[in-house]
């Protein structure tokens, strides 16, 4: 009989899913969002504050406010990206919209005493917005079927096979759950018509074959990342005397990624078995995350301000599920039912992502305007993925200390206001996480944008650009060949604030 619709889920131990040192990357960068002044200024306000976007960077900033407010902000969010690949180039435009910021900050003042001032601030805001594309396609001379023979060899044949009574799709999921990711991945390209074991009447036979006959492959690659890392934050801050601000923040962060990645492979020789393969994987990630922060501002006179703040590691607790499938002229009849609906559900995990250190200063030239600069250091190489006693974690943690570093971020911003209007403009430098400064290269950005004060109200707007050069790998192993991406980010970004 016939299954037409499957919906399975299996726990696969941690030792056998694919987490690698993307993953962690991707939870330890924190793109430039938040409100519309904020990102005017490539975010430089550490000495600042004043901002409720400003307590992300600095949890004193909360304590310069001199009324209640809240804020709103939405963005509209564009993805550039040009890859090169294997000498051919592809371009993919993409526009998110989100609402990613709302918050507000409650101001109680006491002149009387040496505390002039506490302030208690709520905030969402958007760390990170994952919806991205890219295109990749090439002529090689490397295929797709060396990435499931990577994974076979080794492999006794006879562990592969469908058990009497079984659906196609039970025996992926068992094998992924009993034996691990590596042979359930030999399972697809067995029943894929990729490879062949070199001897199909001997069980215990730990060598393959590729179906494929080639000297050149054509390639085309697809990938699409949808989700979001969202924070909210709740803050204390306060002022002492009139010269010194000084803040705490726990923030809380929810976390939904999803990528989708399509290959398709033909352009095999004419004698080949094998004329095609598509093969496509569905992974998603959700989770939570905790952290904190504590700040401090120094107001040195009327012109001079300095801060200090420190980011602690974040924690995060995440559980990722996969979904595949793959086709080609030699999958066997039933390959259809491993799909989208059959899925591998995997254990927990966490992500620790290092601390940052933040030290910023500002001049400010009475009500005519300011200048602000902020430096900020994170070691990258002392990023973890846990538990740190799974084998394939250590593995990973290994080439985490071993391939990344310190990643230096510069940003300086300005602002100078006629009358009721405030002009601002910035600068971003971002360093490369890696020690090579070519997996990820240095990232760049500028930023420009005005604001209205209409007294009892204030609306901002903001455009910002980022670019970025990435080499992405297409598969872990076996086919290794990797695409080189520029990323160009711009936001268009719009806040209004109500003052109380």
């Amino acid at each position: 009989m016939k299954r037409i619709y499957t919906f399975i889920m299996v726990f696969i131990c941690a030792a056998a899913s694919a987490q690698n040192i993307e993953d962690v990357l991707r939870y330890s960068s924190e793109n430039l969002l938040g409100t519309a002044r904020y990102q005017s200024m490539s975010g430089a306000f550490g000495a600042l504050g004043g901002d409720m976007s400003a307590i992300n960077i600095n949890p004193a900033a909360s304590a310069v406010f001199k009324n209640s407010l809240f804020t709103m902000t939405g963005a509209a969010y564009n993805r550039k990206n040009e890859s090169s690949y294997l000498g051919t180039f592809r371009n993919s435009n993409i526009t998110s919209w989100r609402f990613n910021q709302i918050g507000g900050v409650f101001v109680w003042k006491n002149n009387q005493k040496s505390w002039k001032k506490v302030s208690l601030a709520f905030n969402y805001d958007l760390a990170n917005n994952y919806d991205n594309e890219f295109f990749a396609s090439g002529t090689n001379n490397t295929g797709i079927d060396n990435y499931f023979l990577n994974f076979a060899q080794g492999v006794p044949f006879g562990s592969l096979l469908i058990r009497d009574n079984e659906f196609i799709e039970d025996a992926y999921l068992r094998i992924g759950s009993s034996v691990g990711y590596g042979p359930q991945q030999a399972f697809l390209g067995y029943f894929g018509g990729v490879i062949d074991p070199v001897d199909d009447t001997d069980p215990d036979g730990t060598d393959y074959n590729s179906n494929a006959v080639y000297s050149n492959v054509v390639q085309d690659y697809y990938q699409s990342t949808r989700g979001y890392d969202s924070k909210f934050t709740v803050n204390l801050a306060g002022q002492y005397e009139e010269f010194l601000y000084i803040g705490g923040s726990m923030n809380f962060n929810n976390i939904y990624f999803e990528k989708f990645s399509r290959f398709d492979e033909t352009g095999y020789d004419a004698g080949s078995p094998l004329q095609f393969v598509n093969f496509d994987n569905l992974l998603r990630t959700s989770g939570y995350a905790f952290s904190f922060n504590l700040g401090a501002i120094a107001k040195l006179n009327n012109n001079f301000r300095l801060g200090a703040s420190y980011q602690s590691p974040i924690w995060y607790d995440l559980r990722d599920d996969l979904s595949q499938r793959i086709n080609s002229n030699l999958a066997d009849d039933d390959i259809g039912f491993i799909n989208f609906n059959v899925i591998n559900v995997f254990e927990r995990y966490q992500v620790k992502t290092p601390a940052k250190f933040t030290g910023s200063a500002a001049i400010v030239f009475s009500k005519n305007g300011l200048i602000s600069f902020d430096y900020s250091h994170q070691n990258m190489s002392k990023a973890q993925l846990r538990p740190t006693g799974d084998p394939s974690f250590n593995t990973v943690n290994t080439q985490i200390a071993s391939e990344l570093g310190g990643i230096d971020t510069f940003r300086i911003g300005g602002e100078y206001r006629i009358e009721n209007v405030s002009l601002r403009a910035g600068y971003r430098y971002e360093g490369s996480p890696y020690l090579d400064g070519f997996t990820i290269g240095d990232l760049q950005g500028y930023s420009g944008g005005f604001g209205i004060n209409f007294g009892a109200s204030r609306l901002d707007f903001s455009y910002s650009r980022t670019e970025q050069d990435v080499t992405q790998q297409l598969f872990d192993t076996g086919l290794t060949s990797s695409a080189l991406i520029n990323q160009i980010r711009n936001n268009y970004v719009m806040s209004y604030t109500i003052n109380f």
